[in-house]
């Protein structure tokens, strides 16, 4: 990326809160007084509104934006298909659910020219798009940065930086996005991502249920997790351009494209509600235990996606932040489970610490629903005989995408090369050290 666009993204200025009422005009006066769609909208615009949930849904549920345009979006031609390139969409019914633990390494690098959308690679997921239900696991690498500009009709995406920087011009403004950041652009939102380094590898979860929340904190109380506060949302910025620009449309599990005249980024005032963010996962108040036992991995969701079942996520995003550990005769490491919730965890950076080797930053292991997971054998004996003092874990940063659902995966998973063949054998010598006279 050149040197232009980066400062650019260093420049960038935001709204903060999370689900706030914002709004923002790139030109003083772009914004109505007091009525969302009057006779005449200032400065000449079009008045439009941007609709991310049902008209009658509850107020606190609501989501829709009101942007000021230099051309309303109803004016382009027809939209045709195009390929889908390896992206894959719900339902996923080339391969049948598999109940084996499965790890990859990162993708293969690219061919050049590569850009965000083409270098997009579907894993797997669940539910149906069609239906507003279940989601997907993406993973992205790209060398190239986009000259067309993209939307998704199925669901919102979470993008989840590994390597390289993300200038991600959206129809509100600009968002900036590192790896150790994430960044969420909601359903239909247009966007184009530019890179700021030579090349980006990262993660996707597309939601295509309930938009992300904050959880609820329960008996946590009024503070902890993620703060409100900390989500940035982008200050209005527009593209006045004229000329030929591709934009490409997910609808459905498919791309359809279109060659616009204009730039469809080209709002100059906005305000509402249903607007992407970004947010630094370092940023997180870790919750934890300061007497003994570990915490169930729930204690560090970012966001959740509720389903029609509370406190069954269709989708949770959940990170493993910088922390303290304090337990006393605790086994600190994640301990041994099966859980009904189906789990990819990927890796941004550094170690993860219930891992000793192949499970590296880019790569990402999935664990169904009641597949028998947990330490390998060298966490294990590394952590029961490990002095219990304080103990600060600040060198990696891992997430997680949980969903009630099994993730089937794309046959391009199934058979990947990077699939790592042998990952069942880093629970091979556990032994018995059962004896019934101690």
């Amino acid at each position: 990326m050149s040197g232009d666009a980066r400062k650019t993204a260093e420049g960038l200025s935001y709204l903060s809160g999370f689900g706030n009422e914002h709004s923002s005009e790139a030109v003083p006066g772009a914004l109505p007084e007091g009525r969302n769609s009057p006779q005449r909208a200032p400065l000449g615009l079009y008045a439009e509104q941007l609709s991310g949930s049902a008209f009658t849904e509850p107020r606190a549920h609501n989501r829709r934006s009101w942007l000021y345009r230099i051309r309303p979006s109803a004016q382009h031609p027809a939209f045709t298909r195009t390929g889908n390139g390896e992206i894959r969409t719900a339902p996923f019914t080339e391969t049948v659910p598999d109940p084996n633990r499965l790890r990859w390494n990162p993708l293969p690098d690219p061919a050049p020219g590569t850009d965000f959308l083409a270098g997009l690679w579907t894993l797997g997921g669940n539910g149906d798009a069609a239906q507003r239900a279940g989601m997907a696991v993406h993973l992205y690498h790209a060398n190239a940065s986009m000259d067309r500009v993209f939307s998704d009709a199925d669901g919102e995406l979470l993008i989840v930086p590994e390597r390289g920087g993300l200038l991600l011009r959206t129809e509100f403004g600009l968002l900036h996005v590192e790896p150790g950041h994430i960044a969420l652009i909601p359903r239909g939102v247009r966007f184009r991502v530019e890179l700021l380094d030579d090349s980006a590898r990262g993660y996707v979860c597309e939601n295509y249920g309930a938009r992300f929340q904050l959880p609820d904190l329960g008996p946590i109380g009024a503070n902890g997790l993620a703060n409100a506060r900390d989500f940035r949302a982008p200050v209005a910025a527009y593209e006045e351009s004229e000329g030929p620009v591709e934009v490409v449309n997910k609808f459905c599990g498919n791309l359809w494209t279109a060659t616009y005249d204009h730039s469809p980024l080209d709002v100059v005032a906005w305000h509402g509600n249903h607007v992407p963010y970004v947010y630094d996962l370092r940023r997180f108040n870790v919750i934890g235990t300061i007497s003994y036992d570990h915490p169930d991995p729930s204690i560090f969701t970012v966001l959740t996606s509720p389903s029609d079942t509370p406190g069954l996520a269709g989708v949770d995003f959940v990170v493993f932040a910088p922390r303290w550990l304090v337990g006393e005769d605790t086994f600190r490491p994640p301990y041994f489970h099966r859980n009904v919730m189906s789990e990819y965890m990927g890796l941004v950076e550094g170690a993860y610490d219930a891992k000793a080797e192949g499970f590296v930053p880019g790569g990402g292991s999935l664990h169904n629903m009641m597949s028998a997971h947990g330490p390998d054998r060298e966490t294990f004996d590394r952590a029961s005989a490990a002095e219990l003092k304080p103990q600060k874990i600040d060198d990696g940063l891992a997430f997680m995408f949980e969903t009630r659902w099994p993730v089937t995966l794309t046959p391009q998973a199934a058979g990947a090369e990077h699939l790592q063949r042998r990952y069942d054998d880093v629970w091979d010598g556990l032994e018995r050290h059962f004896s019934p006279l101690r």
